[in-house]
């Protein structure tokens, strides 16, 4: 039997699956709940914790159900404790996504951000596209 994938998912995939409920980044982390364990940190959990709570997306979601997500993603989640830092992305904003994959021996990061995508595949771990992390996993 084959153990579970560890994966890490960015910011923008989580918060597009939550927008957009049919969408290709949706189905890709439906499929990465399914097969494998999600890693976050506690800086990945506060940054999305800070994109959903903006203003601007309260025509598209209640402020209730973004909090019922992200008490959702912390429940199921793994928390990584960030031991070894990375400084190594173009976009030091990123950073913490590889230190999330590091530190918790992840498999692969589903991102829509092509700074993160250009390092593919980075330390050995995968860096994907969520299409082509659908498209990838059998």
């Amino acid at each position: 039997m084959r153990a579970r994938q560890r994966i890490v998912i960015d910011t923008n995939v989580l918060v597009s699956r939550l927008l957009v409920a049919e969408s290709i980044p949706a189905e890709a982390v439906r499929l990465a709940r399914k097969k494998g364990r999600l890693l976050v940190s506690d800086a990945t959990v506060y940054e999305l914790a800070e994109v959903l709570n903006r203003k601007k997306l309260d025509r598209y979601v209640t402020l209730k159900d973004r909090h019922k997500f992200l008490r959702e993603i912390a429940r199921i989640a793994e928390f990584v404790p960030i031991i070894r830092v990375v400084k190594e992305c173009r976009d030091s904003r990123d950073d913490k996504f590889l230190e999330v994959a590091l530190n918790g021996s992840a498999d692969v990061i589903i991102t829509g951000d092509e700074d993160l995508q250009e390092m593919n595949p980075w330390r050995g771990i995968a860096i994907l596209a969520p299409a082509r992390y659908l498209s990838t996993t059998d």
